[in-house]
C-alpha cells in the first residue's frame, strides 16, 4: 500500500497559473499516465497515489497532476466554483499533458489518461484534443459531464463503477452508451463511490493496469 517506490514533486505551468504534481518514472516505463482527482482532492490523495503505485510496480509511469492552485481549491472548497468547471479543468489536465511532453525521458513513451470523479469528464474532454491519447479510465467518475465530447473520444475507455455507487451507476451507464470508441465498463462488486471498501482500489488498480496494456500500441508492447 502507498505510494510508488520513487516519486518527485513538480511543478508545471497552465496560462498564468502554476500547478503541483507528483512523478513516478520506473526505468524502462512502459507509458506515461496522466492522473486527474476531482476537484475537491490533491495530488496527495491516498486513493490516487495507491493507483499510481500498482502502475509503477507494473512499469507505468505517471503525474498526479493538481488541477488547481491551492487557491483556487480554497475557493472550491467554500464555493464550489470549479466543482463542475470541466473546461478548466481539462485545460489543467491538457497543460500536465504538455509538461511530461517536454520531460526527456517521457518524450518517447505514449499517453494515457486517469480520472477519478469530475477529473474523469476533465481526461474525457481533454482526450478529444489530444489525439494521441491511446487509453482512458474512468473511476467512479462523472463521465456524463463530459457528455458532449463522448461520441469524439478516439482512445480506448474503461469506465469503473462500484457497484453500491447506486446515484453514479446510471449516469455512468447513460454516458457509456455515448461512446464510439473501444469500450468497457466494469463494476465493482459492493464498492462505493470511493472504492474505501477492503479489495475493491486494488481490483481498480488491477483492472487499469490490465486496460493500458492490452491497448498498448505495439512498438511499447
Amino acid at each position: 500500500m502507498g505510494a510508488p517506490a520513487s516519486e518527485q514533486e513538480v511543478s508545471f505551468p497552465c496560462g498564468k497559473e502554476t500547478l503541483a504534481g507528483l512523478l513516478s518514472m520506473p526505468k524502462g516505463a512502459k507509458a506515461m499516465v496522466v492522473l486527474a482527482h476531482g476537484s475537491g482532492s490533491t495530488h496527495r490523495s491516498a486513493r490516487n497515489a495507491e493507483v499510481a503505485r500498482m502502475l509503477y510496480d507494473a512499469g507505468f509511469a505517471s503525474l498526479r497532476a493538481d488541477l488547481l492552485t491551492p487557491e483556487e481549491a480554497e475557493l472550491n472548497e467554500r464555493t464550489g466554483q470549479y466543482q463542475f468547471d470541466v473546461p478548466t479543468l481539462a485545460e489543467r489536465v491538457l497543460a500536465a499533458s504538455t509538461f511530461v511532453g517536454t520531460l526527456e525521458e517521457a518524450q518517447p513513451l505514449p499517453l494515457a489518461y486517469f480520472g477519478a470523479s469530475t477529473g474523469a469528464a476533465a481526461v474525457l474532454t481533454a482526450a478529444v484534443r489530444r489525439r494521441d491519447v491511446y487509453a482512458v479510465v474512468s473511476r467512479g467518475g462523472r463521465p456524463d459531464l463530459a457528455m458532449n465530447s463522448l461520441p469524439e473520444v478516439r482512445a480506448a475507455t474503461l469506465f469503473i463503477v462500484g457497484g453500491a455507487d447506486v446515484p453514479i451507476i446510471p449516469l455512468t451507464e447513460e454516458a457509456f452508451a455515448c461512446l464510439t470508441s473501444e469500450k468497457e465498463l466494469a463494476v465493482v462488486p459492493d464498492a462505493t463511490h470511493l472504492f474505501e471498501e477492503p479489495g475493491a482500489l486494488e481490483m481498480v488498480g488491477r483492472l487499469t493496469v490490465e486496460w493500458l496494456t492490452r491497448y498498448l500500441p505495439r512498438s511499447h508492447g
